[in-house]
């Protein structure tokens, strides 16, 4: 007799299962391990030697370079992250109550479009549109109010982060704000309250999850992101995936880039796992 209260593992449920945890050990669990392992080696004569010492974290840790690289790319994931948010979250509440189904269907359609060609393509293509003598800056000197600087600066970095996660965001906040109960909003707007404090009192709260895990991808994406820093924000400073880079050119120091990556998994699962947190916690 089962005992109340205890789950069991079905041969079945753990037969369907198993693909994805084989998935999940092949491509994430053993790469993670070897890459974790991979800090302990030791570069002799531009050679990698199996080891355990500790050298390579005490030596990055100990660069101020090291912590501005992760300061910088905090702060602009985070900056990133708010302005997506903002700008996605007009553009969704408009398609999810403002728009037929047959609308919604074709923007859904046209925000995945943009996925099938290479971020890089799109990244590089701003190029174009924010050098000096670039598209935008030919506008703004005709008017009489340029040039502005916006190529190889945090500007073009952004515009690069808004291209690569602007149209996911929207999607993500579209499912969750699409299965919203327009009832319970006609009843706030019913009780006197105002279209915008019904946003912020009775849309926002009903599609916290998924503003929160959108918000998350979208810091994610932007976190570990290598082309827009690079290609549009010129490397200086470089961020965290820049500075993994350099170091493996810098005397095939594979072992302490092994140590950035393994500094920026572990902040990518702090801030998942609070997003999460934070996303599902009740209210008292």
């Amino acid at each position: 007799m089962q005992a109340r209260g205890v789950r069991t593992v079905s041969f079945y449920g753990l037969t369907w299962a198993m693909p994805m945890v084989l998935w999940q050990l092949v491509f994430f669990v053993f790469p993670l391990c070897f890459l974790l392992a991979l800090t302990f080696w030791l570069v002799r004569n531009y050679r990698m030697v199996p080891g355990f010492d500790t050298v390579n974290w005490v030596k990055m840790y100990s660069r101020g370079y090291f912590w501005d690289a992760f300061g910088f790319t905090f702060t602009m994931a985070l900056l990133s992250t708010a302005v997506t948010s903002i700008l996605a979250f007009p553009c969704a509440c408009a398609l999810a109550f403002r728009t037929s189904p047959a609308v919604r269907r074709w923007a859904m359609f046209f925000l995945i479009i943009p996925f099938f060609t290479s971020y890089l393509v799109r990244a590089y293509s701003w190029q174009i549109f924010l050098g000096d003598t670039g598209v935008i800056n030919g506008l703004l000197s005709a008017v009489g109010v340029g040039p502005w600087p916006m190529l190889n600066t945090r500007f073009g970095t952004l515009i690069g982060y808004l291209t690569l996660s602007l149209p996911l965001v929207v999607v993500l906040q579209l499912f969750s704000l699409a299965s919203v109960d327009r009832n319970l909003v006609e009843a706030a707007w019913n009780l006197g309250c105002g279209r915008l404090k019904a946003v912020f009192v009775v849309i926002v709260p009903l599609a916290k999850v998924g503003l929160i895990i959108a918000a998350t991808f979208c810091f994610i994406l932007s976190f570990g992101d290598f082309v827009s820093p690079y290609y549009l924000g010129g490397s200086k400073p470089p961020t965290l995936s820049i500075l993994i880079v350099d170091t493996t050119k810098s005397g095939q120091q594979w072992p302490r880039a092994a140590v950035v990556a393994v500094t920026m998994i572990a902040t990518l699962f702090a801030v998942a796992f609070t997003a999460v947190a934070l996303a599902y916690r009740r209210r008292a």
